[in-house]
């Protein structure tokens, strides 16, 4: 299944490109993520539980950085078992362009797979799962890195009073 959609985030281009860089803002953004290491040379180790239908489980991977125009393009894919409950892969292709109205535009293409027993649950019901997962991380990336601007903005005028 594949899905697109675009955000616009209030901050330049160079700077949403080393957000989707960072470990720490890439952990935080990518739904019931629990744990991330690694770095974009090398790859990150994740693990992550989610919901899906009546289907817990969590699912242990790894995520990789390809296809990279640096400050401005690449492709994030991911891949996770989580035990009997099956498998999931997916990745995105994510480009950033300079918004007419300032800050970014971030514009992404998703595609995501599963199988096992999460995959019995029906087409429609893992293409909402998927979309809503998809929205859900572009959402809380963009929450992420405005609200680390706010409080670097807030913490210079606290410093200037």
């Amino acid at each position: 299944m594949e899905l697109v959609g675009e955000r616009h985030i209030a901050l330049e281009p160079l700077e949403v490109w080393r957000a989707l860089n960072d470990v720490e803002v890439l952990r935080q953004s990518i739904p019931g993520c629990k744990e991330m290491t690694g770095s974009v040379e090398e790859g990150y180790e994740a693990v992550v539980t989610q919901k899906i239908g009546p289907v817990k489980a969590t699912f242990r991977g790894r995520v990789e950085l390809s296809d990279i125009v640096e400050g401005r393009s690449y492709r994030i894919s991911g891949s996770g078992k989580g035990g009997p409950a099956g498998h999931a892969s997916g990745a995105a292709d994510v480009r950033l362009d300079a918004h007419e109205d300032g800050g970014t535009r971030l514009i992404y293409a998703v595609e995501a797979r599963v199988g096992g027993k999460i995959a019995s649950l029906g087409g429609r019901l893992i293409g909402g799962v998927a979309r809503k997962l998809a929205d859900k991380f572009f959402e809380n990336f963009q929450n992420a890195v405005e609200n680390a601007r706010a409080s670097e903005q807030d913490g210079v005028r606290d410093d200037r009073a």
